[in-house]
């Protein structure tokens, strides 16, 4: 009687065995990084196992994924994407933030993981958990208290990060894992695959027509009045401001350059860097009011440079200090909430000026993609985004102007639901 033949596995179907310790191993060629083939070696408890996860690996590789090279923890290669990549392609401040998001959240979370094995359920699991997890607790704020008042005292504050961090810290975690594609450590960027939700945008309060005429009577004789007038009119950002010199201003030709920003950096102090976007990188036209209030602040700063002498320090800035030194803008910001108390107005932002100054513009009637333009937005989506609410308002007052022009007895106003209230924003100007 002749034997059975033993079934033979085809070529490149890898080889199945069983090991002296008694498990069962399956290797076999997948695709690597670099089009090239690679041999890996699967294990299992029964031969059905062993060859069941080789299967699925020459699966994927016949798909295109390539396997995954990299060794390491997620841990090291957010230290080494930090030293090695993004302190190369972020602002200071920027990369300061992303220093804070991957030391307080991103590596004691995931930190111990391997890069190569970490999935998608991974990234949901620990974002949910950071979620719902109080950080005065997490990170040891309580401990480090003089009077603990939270969970040491067995009365947790639930402090809880808002979705706008939470959807931050996402982003840092998409783009240190984005680059690692690129460096063909990993095959795809897990991260993407999870969704966070939307925040809601940031509610801001910015002036009414009213205030703003406040604002800019109380700033009359302010050696800094001509700052807050350009601010008003034109929506610059604070660095913007700081960081204009006269030789980008044309006071003939009514013209203003913006070319950089001022900012305060933890190693280089005040700094003048490039504008915060390319598009923010524009020319912009001076209402009548700036160009006087900048050529008689011109006149006083010339003045204030003749009484100061040897003293004055010269920088080319158009609002200095009063030796002719930059301005810190935590000073600004300080005397900003100065001459609002002076004003007797509500404490905003010094950054709420400029969405005052697209409110009123939108209301005026303004069309969108010019206060883009004079707001420097790098795309048109972002000022109809968080101006959204001021259009939805005018749409209001149109539908009210179109049903008293038909004649109708009582105008139905549409009323707003909880989620879509918008926040007090300026009054039409007539």
């Amino acid at each position: 009687m002749a034997t059975p033949r033993r079934k033979t596995r085809a070529n490149g179907d890898g080889t199945v065995y069983q090991r002296k310790d008694g498990r069962w191993e399956a290797a076999g060629y997948v695709l690597a990084l670099g089009n090239t083939r690679k041999r890996v070696r699967v294990y299992g408890t029964t031969r059905t196992e062993a060859l069941a996860k080789l299967t699925e690996k020459v699966a994927a590789s016949n798909r295109g994924l390539p396997v995954p090279s990299a060794q390491g923890t997620v841990g090291a290669y957010l230290t080494y994407w930090l030293e090695n990549v993004a302190v190369h392609h972020l602002r200071e401040n920027t990369h300061t933030r992303y220093t804070a998001c991957v030391d307080q959240y991103l590596i004691p979370g995931l930190g111990k993981k391997k890069l190569a094995k970490l999935t998608a359920r991974d990234v949901r699991t620990w974002l949910n958990q950071l979620r719902t997890t109080c950080q005065c607790c997490a990170r040891g704020i309580d401990a480090r208290r003089d009077q603990p008042r939270c969970c040491a005292v067995g009365q947790c504050c639930r402090k809880l990060l808002s979705p706008l961090t939470l959807t931050y810290i996402h982003s840092v975690l998409k783009s240190a894992l984005e680059h690692a594609v690129r460096e063909e450590e990993i095959p795809r960027n897990v991260a993407r695959n999870v969704r966070t939700g939307t925040p809601r945008p940031r509610r801001f309060e910015p002036l009414t027509t009213d205030e703003a005429r406040q604002l800019l009577a109380a700033a009359q004789g302010h050696r800094l009045h001509a700052l807050f007038e350009l601010a008003l009119h034109t929506g610059l950002r604070r660095g913007e401001l700081l960081g204009l010199r006269w030789e980008d201003l044309n006071l003939d030709a009514s013209t203003a350059a913006i070319r950089r920003t001022l900012q305060r950096t933890s190693t280089g102090g005040l700094t003048t860097l490039p504008t915060k976007t390319r598009a923010s990188e524009r020319r912009i036209a001076l209402p009548t009011r700036c160009l006087q209030s900048l050529k008689l602040h011109r006149e006083r700063q010339q003045r204030a440079r003749e009484a100061a002498g040897t003293a004055w320090q010269h920088s080319g800035h158009v609002f200095t200090t009063a030796q002719g030194r930059p301005i810190d803008p935590t000073n600004l910001t300080r005397a900003f909430t100065t001459l609002l108390r002076k004003a007797g107005l509500r404490r905003i932002r010094f950054h709420d000026l400029r969405h005052s100054t697209a409110t009123l513009l939108l209301e005026q009637g303004v069309e969108l993609v010019v206060i883009k333009e004079l707001l420097g937005h790098a795309h048109i989506g972002v000022t109809a985004t968080v101006y959204a609410h001021v259009r939805l308002r005018l749409q209001r007052h149109a539908i009210d102007a179109l049903g008293t022009a038909l004649g109708t007895p009582e105008i139905t106003k549409t009323v707003n639901s909880n989620d879509d209230e918008p926040p007090p924003c300026a009054a039409l100007v007539r």
